[in-house]
């Protein structure tokens, strides 16, 4: 019915991505309309209340229960965001100063908490793998250094 010569193709260049278990469309980040990936607003919460929450180290609160009546949630919850506090110093600039989206969900993120500074990063970013070698490296050569 119609020529291929007088069909217009589109080409958009986006990019597919699971966040708390529903797909999400990214925009390109090179295209100068769009603006960067920004980070999801429930981690951001998460990080800055579990931050808030480490009162526990300055004798303001006795126990979790006391921060879970005050903020009114549960114990239990308390103690699962206060593991965000703990990440590292690399997740959390990445998370934090340079808004980049991790490619895990937040339950995914607080047991990442539990593994080893160095192994974090490959755990919560899609280009982590390579990012916590070179910094595996860095640290067994500053150790090497001290010793």
């Amino acid at each position: 019915m119609t020529d291929t010569d007088d069909a217009i193709r589109v080409f958009i260049p986006l990019t597919f991505r699971r966040r708390n278990g529903r797909p999400k469309i990214l925009p390109p980040e090179r295209e100068p309309g769009f603006q960067a990936r920004l980070q999801d607003p429930h981690i951001l919460r998460a990080l800055g209340r579990a931050w808030a929450w480490r009162r526990l180290e300055n004798g303001e609160a006795a126990t979790i229960q006391d921060i879970a009546l005050a903020e009114r949630v549960t114990d239990r919850y308390v103690s699962r965001i206060m593991r965000l506090a703990y990440l590292s110093p690399d997740v959390l600039e990445r998370l934090l100063l340079w808004r980049v989206p991790p490619a895990v969900s937040i339950n995914d993120l607080m047991k990442a908490s539990y593994l080893p500074w160095v192994e974090q990063m490959g755990q919560v970013s899609d280009d982590g793998a390579a990012h916590a070698k070179r910094r595996a490296v860095d640290y067994r050569h500053v150790q090497s250094k001290v010793r």
